[in-house]
């Protein structure tokens, strides 16, 4: 399998960016946002699936306007996410459930919980388990933006906002819109048959890619989000999806250029779907760098 780098944390259309130090150390964050800017301005993929807090911030909002959007289903950490939630309960807490949350409050020098500041006290929890752990990051996304020249259209225009970050059950990927947006590989229309040319002939390149364009029209959406992270490393697909033809043992992507090598060998739509799948369960969930 390959080594990915997870940027963000959490379920679908909940994500947040990883608390972990190392990452904003690195500048991830500023590279991330830097390529989600560039990849807008020049039609390539979005970055569906953030949390509608973060969304709010990355556009110029704070953390007290984006507590209108905040759930506890924007909470990653199923520890924090359960904790925090106590204050929910209608029924009284147990002993050791009052520790957690009083210890909790300790920690993030918040006062102890009672029946008059339970709802101030769930936001202002919530906002620190979700934003204020990684404000850091945002920020670094945000600058990552403003690199870019988006600022100013991000800055002015909140409808543009879910266009750059769609929610990921809005974003319906099927087999059509997958199939509409591959650049094929051209044909070598000067030989019928198998050469050691670099060019495949027309034979090998009617073979492969009817294999692929099978194996795409049999495919489930997930199997499609996962195609779509191997080659272009977001899961909706750009507008120009390269497909070409070359001699190696595996499928290969170059994400950057959105283009899939694909290897010429393949006499059976069942050896292709195979090495497909193969490489494809080496992809993981959530937003990477590959």
């Amino acid at each position: 399998t390959t080594n990915v780098t997870r940027l963000f944390d959490g379920q679908k259309d909940h994500l947040v960016p990883s608390a972990s130090s190392v990452l904003v150390e690195s500048d991830l964050f500023l590279m991330a946002g830097r390529m989600i800017g560039h990849s807008f301005i020049h039609g390539g993929p979005t970055l569906s699936g953030l949390s509608n807090a973060v969304v709010n911030i990355l556009g110029g909002g704070t953390p007290e306007t984006a507590a209108s959007v905040l759930t506890l289903l924007d909470c990653p950490d199923m520890d924090l996410r359960e904790t925090v939630g106590l204050l929910q309960k209608e029924e009284a807490l147990t002993e050791e459930e009052s520790s957690r949350l009083t210890n909790l409050c300790f920690a993030w020098d918040l006062p102890v919980p009672n029946s008059e500041n339970k709802d101030w006290l769930f936001q202002k929890l919530l906002i620190h388990a979700v934003i204020g752990r990684v404000s850091r990051q945002i920020k670094q996304l945000r600058k990552g933006l403003k690199d870019t020249g988006l600022w100013p259209l991000l800055s002015t225009r909140a409808d543009v906002l879910p266009i750059l970050f769609p929610r990921e059950t809005e974003v319906q990927l099927t087999s059509e819109i997958v199939l509409q947006s591959i650049r094929w590989p051209q044909q070598n229309e000067d030989s019928n048959v198998d050469s050691d040319d670099d060019v495949p002939s027309a034979a090998t390149v009617d073979r492969v890619t009817g294999f692929f364009r099978t194996f795409i029209e049999e495919a489930t959406p997930e199997v499609l989000r996962d195609l779509m992270k191997f080659w272009v490393g977001w899961e909706v697909p750009c507008s120009k999806l390269n497909l070409v033809l070359v001699e190696s043992t595996l499928p290969t992507a170059s994400t950057c250029f959105e283009r899939l090598r694909l290897p010429s060998h393949y006499h059976t739509y069942t050896a292709l779907k195979a090495d497909m799948m193969l490489c494809l369960r080496s992809v993981d969930s959530g937003f990477g760098l590959v």
